[in-house]
């Protein structure tokens, strides 16, 4: 069964938001060097129960939490998706020796992403 695997948080001032969640929560939070305006964070112990995500610089003011789904198959979800009244917004994209996504809206306008890891895709 797909499941949420990650979240990011959109946000004016990434320095503000990364004072806010390390103080308030603890996290451990660092600049993904090579992406640009993109930082990782780490929600707490590998092993244990939760997901970690990622803070990124908001680009337009809908830009909030997105979650990412991990699926079996980006091709096979995005026809699910349309099949069910959802939209594809940005079509599979490659992400180089990580895997493939696709940005998507739900009935109800959420943003989510669905991602498939392949550490083969070019």
């Amino acid at each position: 069964m797909p499941r949420v695997i990650r979240f990011d948080l959109g946000v004016d001032q990434p320095e503000r938001a990364i004072k806010f969640y390390s103080g308030m929560f603890g996290w451990q939070i660092e600049k993904l060097q090579g992406v640009p305006d993109y930082w990782v964070i780490s929600t707490g112990e590998v092993g244990q129960p939760g997901i970690d995500g990622g803070l990124v610089k908001r680009r337009h003011t809908t830009d909030g939490t997105t979650c990412t789904i991990e699926v079996s198959s980006v091709d096979e979800s995005l026809k699910k998706i349309t099949l069910h009244g959802g939209k594809n917004l940005t079509g599979k994209t490659t992400l180089p020796g990580v895997g493939y996504c696709a940005y998507c809206q739900d009935t109800e306008g959420n943003i989510f992403v669905v991602f498939e890891l392949d550490q083969q895709a070019q």
